[in-house]
């Protein structure tokens, strides 16, 4: 899919009503879908137990906490692109806390200009972190497929008298032989064995 048509989930985390509408007009439904607001840290931590978002937006301070902490926690899972709004007089010090965990911040106030650059920015991001997801996802992958030949090998050690090497060569032949994967002959020796 390209860029410009992915749509984005966002959770908004906010008590102040002018920065919600505000921030409403810069999310169009067409991009960002669905956007979600919840005023405290609290609802936010309830509802991502129950759901992800791609984007999380903590517009600081909330009425239950400052929100950093929230801010780290996500970036910390790398689940969410992360960007913080503080008051200009803490910005610095807050932006060194939370950047090593990979969370964007603002100097507030904001200007749409601003807002809608930091949303491409976040776009970029979180297109990374998709990167990284699918990567570990084969890696994943692979070593389940390597744990099940291994145990395929170690069956047919067992059951057939082979060593090592002439199980792996087993297991190799029958899948080139069959024009199949590793997986699919290792997968059968297991049932076959079980």
């Amino acid at each position: 899919m390209a860029l410009i048509e992915r749509v984005y989930s966002v959770l908004v985390v906010s008590a102040a009503e002018r920065f919600n509408s505000a921030l409403t007009s810069l999310l169009p439904e067409s991009r960002y879908d669905p956007v979600q607001t919840v005023s405290s840290v609290g609802a936010a931590k309830r509802l991502l137990s129950q759901r992800s978002f791609d984007f999380v937006l903590i517009n600081s301070p909330l009425p239950d906490d400052s929100g950093i902490n929230l801010a780290v926690d996500i970036s910390s899972s790398r689940e969410a692109v992360v960007l913080l709004l503080v008051k200009n007089e803490i910005h610095d010090a807050i932006n060194g806390r939370v950047s090593e965990y990979g969370a964007f911040t603002l100097p507030k106030p904001v200007t749409k200009t601003v807002m809608s650059q930091a949303l491409g920015w976040m776009i970029s991001a979180r297109e990374q972190l998709r990167g990284f997801e699918k990567k570990t996802l084969s890696i994943e992958e692979k070593m389940q497929e390597i744990r099940l030949v291994n145990r395929a090998k170690w069956l047919l050690i067992g059951n057939q008298g082979m060593d090592e090497p002439q199980a792996h060569r087993y297991i190799e032949k029958q899948a080139m032989d069959r024009c199949v994967s590793r997986q699919v002959i290792a997968e059968e020796i297991v049932k076959k064995y079980k």
